[in-house]
């Protein structure tokens, strides 16, 4: 966990960031890994007897299981969210995407909420549903509540969400509503 000192009476950074990290995510990612090194190795070095369909079938879908799973875990390891003066950006796992730019003249509002967790919203990763709204959710634990001017919400996981909440609100009295980055 990243820790922002903030004195009620020091001025904000002019650029926030946090971050949230599940170390669960590399666990699913060497199962991806093992995916695609078995059909490797079936690939290279097969004893089957009833064909090739099969074995390529066999390899084909041992590599593309392994590579989603791969892939779709190391992108959600990390979220980094940053918040400078006129927007949140908010980068998944090690490449930064998915990625995502709110200007802070389209946030409503911001609160502070002290347990998301990926069962309810239906896992890891980034996530929508109809009656929440959007969110990007790498752990369970506290996380950013963003009110947009278009009814949305989008929900980030991060530590030492309360100091992000406390700079977005600040940084929102100086906004003007529908300007963008």
């Amino acid at each position: 966990m990243r820790d922002h000192p903030h004195a009620d009476d020091s001025p904000d950074p002019d650029v926030w960031t946090g971050r949230a990290t599940n170390r669960v995510q590399w666990l699913l990612a060497l199962v991806g890994a093992a995916c695609m090194a078995l059909g490797i190795e079936l690939a290279v070095d097969s004893a089957w007897t009833s064909g090739v369909a099969p074995l390529v079938m066999s390899v084909v879908g041992c590599i593309a299981a392994g590579l989603l799973v791969l892939f779709g875990t190391l992108a959600f390891v990390h979220v980094d969210l940053r918040l400078d003066k006129e927007c949140v950006e908010v980068r998944c796992g090690h490449m930064g995407l998915p990625r995502r730019r709110i200007p802070l003249s389209h946030v409503a509002g911001a609160d502070f909420t002290a347990l998301v967790t990926p069962r309810n919203w239906g896992g890891w990763g980034y996530r929508w549903r109809p009656e929440k709204g959007t969110a990007v959710v790498v752990r369970r634990g506290e996380g950013v509540v963003l009110r947009l001017w278009d009814g949305h919400t989008f929900t980030i996981t991060v530590d030492n969400a309360e100091s992000a909440v406390r700079v977005i609100r600040d940084r929102l009295r100086t906004i003007t509503p529908g300007s963008a980055c």
